[in-house]
């Protein structure tokens, strides 16, 4: 038989005392604790985050005054470029870099590269090879 407002009358099996509402809640509350702290401890969901590439000199074989960096922003922006190396030497020297050669160093791996075969009066026409380590 419907009330006033249409509900059927509850039956007292189904009906919470005061006690047991309070007991729901509190194990409700504490399993939302239960779940946040083990969320907290669990893996991460994030990777962490990534060292940021500094400048690399390279190591140049046969090395008569010549000087090789690659700033961390050449290697940042990841795109191909010409080094000069001619340092303080009296004749030039370059060496290509490729996208792949700065994805390379960005990921802290080592690259070796040969320069540019050039004359110079006192060494002839020559090359060098340039071994750039990240640190």
């Amino acid at each position: 038989m419907k009330d006033s407002f249409g509900l059927e009358p509850l039956e007292p099996s189904s009906v919470l005392t005061r006690r047991e509402f309070t007991l729901d809640a509190a194990l409700a509350l504490l399993a939302g604790c239960v779940i946040t702290v083990s969320e907290a401890c669990g893996k991460s969901s994030t990777s962490p985050s990534e060292v940021p590439p500094t400048d690399v000199t390279g190591v140049i074989s046969s090395n008569h005054n010549h000087s090789a960096v690659i700033t961390a922003a050449q290697i940042t922006a990841a795109a191909a470029f010409t080094l000069n190396i001619q340092g303080t030497a009296a004749h030039p020297h370059t060496v290509a870099l490729t996208q792949s050669d700065l994805t390379s160093l960005k990921n802290r791996q080592s690259i070796t590269r040969d320069s540019s075969t050039d004359q110079s009066n006192t060494f002839g026409l020559h090359s060098h090879s340039v071994t750039f380590t990240p640190m």
